[in-house]
């Protein structure tokens, strides 16, 4: 068995508005050190493989064709055995 942790990013050429509104509000809070904030996605997933090599493979088969838009969006997964 092994647990997965993927993280989902808009690529840095897609505009950010949420990321944009909450620097923002940052700024008005006092927090003026910001300079740019990206939000994104967390996701953990268990899986039931016999290996890692296999769970390599179906995570990106996942994160592709379901966890990710890989048109405007990034991914990278850590993956431990559990």
């Amino acid at each position: 068995m092994f647990k997965a942790v993927v993280y989902v990013t808009l690529k840095e050429s897609v505009l950010d508005p949420q990321g944009t509104a909450v620097k923002g509000s940052l700024h008005s809070l006092g927090f003026d050190e910001v300079s740019d904030v990206r939000i994104g996605k967390y996701m953990e997933v268990e899986l039931d493989v016999a290996d890692r090599a296999a769970a390599e493979e179906r995570l990106k088969e996942m994160s592709e064709k379901l966890l990710a838009n890989t048109v405007i969006e990034d991914y990278r997964f850590e993956l431990v055995e559990a």
